[in-house]
């Protein structure tokens, strides 16, 4: 069931909180041997949090409401290790602030989930529940996973390049990466202080603004009712980096529905200092990270993967005049994209290259997300296509910064749309 569904359900009566938590949990029992999306489960605990809330009258947006928590982000209750052995049964003295936000909502944290080391890029076990062959995306692999196979109906991700979008994406679900900020970030295990941003997987729109409405404290995103066809935006695919026939068709396939419900189409252009964006990018995510890991480059080397200790050595010769200027870059870019939004209410973009790549050594290209995450823009992807290898494909919706409620009004106006075509 939906999140709305679960929480009109306990709120009548006909559905408690441990009867929902002891639902969750059978499934993970029967689906995570091949699925491994949790890095740690405590059913106890859970069972024991559900059992008090069914004592407490419902007061918060998530009464009763089980999450996966990605495993980069710290829990006061359960040990946090950042998907590395550096920081087995870690324990953490609080809960991180998006956490301590949910469950001040009432929801009931299930477990953590299976995390790229510190979020880079090394992944995990996790497979992809459509096909266990393939990757699931990450770094936030297990949350998508998670919510996808029906194991929980929310959970939370992080993203630095594209670790919200993309797994959402080759699972099949929808990811919400909002506005830079508007979700704390205390407590997160940081990778890249310029990009890391607290995001959310669900399987419907409605359900992600509720989550989000709990972990901001904004009631108004309680509601997201929008009337009006949108004005979107869509760049000329010739801009656009190596894409695969699925994510052309998927794109395509957006645009014709919009087109047929009335919604006004624009051409953007993408302005030639864009094109620098990507080495931007790189430039600030290592030389942060290079800094930001230190203390476990120096004193536990050895229990890093070489990529990652690879990627250390090479953000540490990045030179503080390079990281200033792809971050003047990024900000005149910003400016930039402001005007977009003077004739659009959002633009379509692809979600990901294409399918699912095969195999769980790599967890894909982030080729689509990395310039929405430097600029700061609110992304949401939708679960609008199947590949040839039957394996989802996503469609990626961006909007202006801090107006992510406006977004999420006109992702669930398409997605609705979508659910009733023909």
């Amino acid at each position: 069931m939906s999140l709305q569904e679960a929480i009109v359900r306990i709120g009548d009566g006909r559905l408690t909180c441990e009867a929902l938590v002891r639902d969750c949990l059978d499934r993970i029992n029967e689906r995570e041997s091949q699925v491994q999306a949790w890095a740690l489960l405590d059913p106890e605990l859970a069972i024991r949090t559900a059992q008090q809330l069914d004592r407490t009258p419902r007061g918060g947006l998530l009464h009763g409401i089980p999450i996966g928590v990605k495993d980069v982000i710290e829990t006061f209750d359960l040990p946090t290790a950042y998907g590395s052995p550096i920081y087995r049964d870690h324990r953490p003295i609080a809960d991180a602030g998006c956490v301590a936000m949910a469950r001040a909502a009432g929801a009931v944290i299930l477990g953590k989930t299976v995390t790229a080391e510190f979020a880079s890029s090394h992944p995990g076990n996790t497979t992809n529940p459509h096909n266990p062959a393939h990757t699931p995306g990450g770094s936030s692999s297990g949350s998508a996973a998670a919510v996808a196979d029906f194991m929980v109906p929310l959970a939370l991700g992080t993203q630095t390049g594209g670790s919200v979008i993309r797994p959402a994406s080759f699972c099949g679900i929808i990811g919400f990466k909002p506005t830079f900020g508007l979700i704390t970030r205390a407590g997160v295990k940081q990778l890249s202080d310029f990009l890391d941003t607290v995001g959310m997987f669900g399987r419907t729109v409605e359900d992600i603004a509720i989550f989000t409405a709990a972990l901001c404290g904004r009631s108004e995103f309680v509601r997201i009712d929008e009337a009006a066809p949108p004005r979107v935006g869509l760049f000329c695919m010739d801009d656009w980096p190596p894409r695969e026939a699925p994510t052309v068709e998927a794109v395509e396939n957006a645009r014709q529905l919009l087109l047929s419900r009335h919604c006004a189409m624009n051409e953007c252009a993408l302005p030639a200092s864009f094109t620098a964006l990507g080495e931007a990018h790189h430039e600030i995510e290592y030389f942060e990270l290079a800094r930001g890991l230190q203390h476990e480059f120096r004193c536990h080397a050895n229990e890093l993967t070489p990529g990652l200790s690879a990627r250390i050595r090479e953000g540490l010769r990045i030179s503080g005049k390079s990281y200033e200027q792809a971050l003047r870059l990024v900000h005149e870019c910003r400016a930039a994209a402001d005007h977009w939004f003077t004739d659009v209410d959002m633009l379509l973009a692809p979600s990901a290259p294409g399918e699912a790549p095969a195999g769980l050594a790599t967890t894909g290209k982030a080729t689509f997300n990395r310039m929405w995450t430097l600029l700061g823009l609110p992304a949401i992807t939708l679960p609008m296509h199947r590949g040839p290898q039957g394996l989802p494909v996503g469609v990626q919706l961006i909007g202006r910064r801090h107006k992510d409620r406006r977004l999420l009004a006109h992702a669930e106006w398409m997605f609705r749309s979508a659910t009733l075509s023909p």
